[in-house]
């Protein structure tokens, strides 16, 4: 009444076994699926007889009859045995082997303690942290966005840095950006998060020439460079602090990069009142600084 034998399987811990057991002709008779080694009757029919929650038995039709046996255990190793109630009783045996195989997962990031966007003063320290799970273990690498380096405490200029914390101490502007958690382990997808660090300081000023000397008439650019984070309120005045309005005569323009800001202040057709002191002034929520540059008159010869 058997069509063919029962097969042997290899199934790791934790997963499910399928054994199966192809009959003909059943007729009236009934299946029973047994433990060999304890004799113990698990299934009968369509029916689990074992208290044991994670065996289970299905079939299709009269003919193909399989016993399930979730969560396997290393004890579940063992001979299983498919018997008809015939008289005498027929029955045939398979091997179910158990064994210890490491299962695999992909990296997933963990909220927490993963850092979320961070804001830091200049000069300060942090620590940027990276939790992920999965099986192999997962290895964390660090990498700032578009390709740029990673600036550590010492100075040195890395493109990535292995490692679940990123510790950046003394902290400076040219740190500041958005930085890419990566966790891989070999097992598709690698998975990555982005960190945002952004580092406060108050407004500086550079002024490459502040004497200009220049003549009535004349057309001259004034130039200020800022730097300031957040992102400053940046404005020119005279001496006594008035501040310059866009005109026909003043034409302020601001160009900004991220936390740098370019300012400049064109004056067109000087006149003897515009000779004197400008300042450019850069504010912001850390503190202010301001700038000065003197636009002189000089003797303009005409060469005939």
């Amino acid at each position: 009444m058997f069509v063919k034998p029962i097969e042997n399987v290899t199934v790791p811990i934790g997963r499910e076994a399928i054994l199966e057991c192809v009959v003909q002709n059943l007729n009236s008779y009934k299946v029973a699926w047994l433990r060999v080694d304890t004799q113990t009757i698990l299934t009968l029919h369509n029916h689990v007889i074992t208290k044991n929650h994670r065996v289970g038995v299905t079939r299709i039709e009269q003919k193909t009859w399989y016993l399930h046996i979730r969560d396997l255990q290393e004890s579940d190793k063992g001979w299983y045995m498919c018997q008809i109630n015939t008289d005498p009783m027929l029955s045939q045996v398979g091997f179910l082997n158990v064994v210890d195989v490491p299962v695999t997962v992909s990296p997933d990031i963990l909220d927490y303690p993963t850092s979320t966007d961070m804001v830091i003063d200049e000069n300060g320290d942090v620590s940027l942290r990276c939790a992920a799970s999965g099986s192999p273990r997962p290895v964390i690498t660090w990498k700032k966005e578009n390709g740029q380096p990673i600036i550590l405490s010492n100075g040195t200029e890395v493109s990535s840095i292995n490692g679940e914390t990123l510790n950046l101490t003394r902290v400076k502007r040219d740190q500041m950006g958005i930085y890419l958690c990566l966790a891989s382990n070999g097992i598709p997808p690698s998975v990555s998060k982005r960190i945002s660090l952004l580092v406060q300081f108050p407004p500086s000023v550079w002024i490459e020439f502040q004497l200009i000397g220049a003549y009535k008439g004349q057309k001259v650019t004034l130039e200020c460079h800022s730097q300031a984070f957040p992102k400053s309120i940046n404005y020119w005045t005279r001496d006594n602090g008035d501040i310059i309005p866009h005109s026909t005569k003043f034409v302020p323009e601001i160009i900004g990069d991220n936390y740098k800001v370019h300012m400049k202040l064109s004056i067109n057709y000087l006149g003897d009142q515009d000779f004197g002191v400008y300042k450019c002034v850069s504010k912001n929520s850390q503190g202010d600084m301001e700038g000065s540059i003197n636009v002189y008159s000089t003797i303009h010869e005409f060469i005939s």
